[in-house]
């Protein structure tokens, strides 16, 4: 065979096998694009992350475990030790829900950073308290006496309502939920008002003549509701904690099998055994 008719037949050849491998790479893609589309993200969600703080939550939260379990959705609790950090998961994306908070902070919390979180179901609520151990009333507590409040914003505007409505101090008309010690327009007793985090106000007490703590940190504290000398109403209350989710996930299947996991009686019970009372199912 000529140089020419070997030329040909490898130009053939090569011909044929670049026809043969854009065949088969069409084939590929064709088979690609006729197989059953990959799983939407609701049909997908059988295993989610949920952000809780740790503490009492994580015995109740493993009863919600095994509640959603039977449900076939499978939760791995991801727990944070303050209240800054469970948001900012979610919004990453490195969790698919948490359970920490109530609508006054969430609020804030989007104003402040730009978050897009949506709250899918209520747990319980936490009544705020004022706490003492050197004062067994409020009308005990000298003029002069130190104040712990928490500091962020949400918290401290509901310990600063709290003085207010026992008589301690009067805030500005039209002050809101998210009240300021700025706010304060008469303070007749002269408190010394402190500002402290959340986690901490509650370990201050012995340095304190009373602090205003968030129920659930009193008990990591180690107060009992006999060092509560005044506590904010529960009817109405709009402090009540709820499972959230990033805005757009709200009505995927996984978040009601999520919910219906906690408003049980089952969790309920582990609830109430777990807190002694101190919160109370608000679902």
């Amino acid at each position: 065979m000529s140089e020419r008719g070997n030329a040909s037949n490898s130009l053939a050849t090569a011909f044929t096998r670049r026809v043969g491998l854009a065949a088969l790479l069409a084939a590929t893609f064709t088979v690609i694009g006729l197989a059953a589309p990959s799983p939407s993200f609701a049909e997908d969600k059988k295993a989610i992350k949920v952000g809780i703080i740790s503490g009492e939550d994580e015995d109740v939260w493993r009863v919600v475990t095994a509640e959603a379990a039977k449900k076939g959705l499978t939760i791995e609790t991801v727990v944070f030790n303050d209240y800054t950090q469970p948001n900012e998961a979610l919004e990453r994306g490195e969790i698919d829900a948490n359970a920490f908070q109530h609508k006054p902070y969430l609020d804030n919390q989007i104003k402040t950073q730009g978050y897009h979180i949506v709250p899918v179901g209520y747990t319980a609520v936490w009544p705020i308290g004022l706490y003492s151990k050197k004062h067994a009333k409020v009308d005990d507590l000298p003029e002069g006496a130190v104040i712990g409040l928490p500091n962020d914003p949400s918290n401290e505007g509901r310990a600063l309502h709290v003085l207010e409505h026992e008589g301690l101090i009067k805030l500005k008309d039209g002050t809101g939920i998210l009240a300021t010690t700025a706010d304060i327009a008469d303070n007749p007793k002269k408190l010394e008002i402190k500002e402290l985090d959340a986690g901490i106000v509650g370990r201050s007490v012995d340095d304190l003549d009373a602090a205003v703590v968030n129920t659930d940190w009193a008990l990591k504290s180690g107060l009992s509701p006999e060092n509560r000398i005044a506590q904010e109403a529960v009817a109405d209350n709009p402090y009540r904690n709820f499972i959230a989710v990033k805005a757009g996930a709200e009505n995927e299947p996984w978040v009601k099998t999520l919910v219906a996991a906690y408003q049980n009686d089952t969790v309920k019970a582990e609830f109430d055994k777990v807190y002694k009372g101190t919160g109370i199912s608000a679902y």
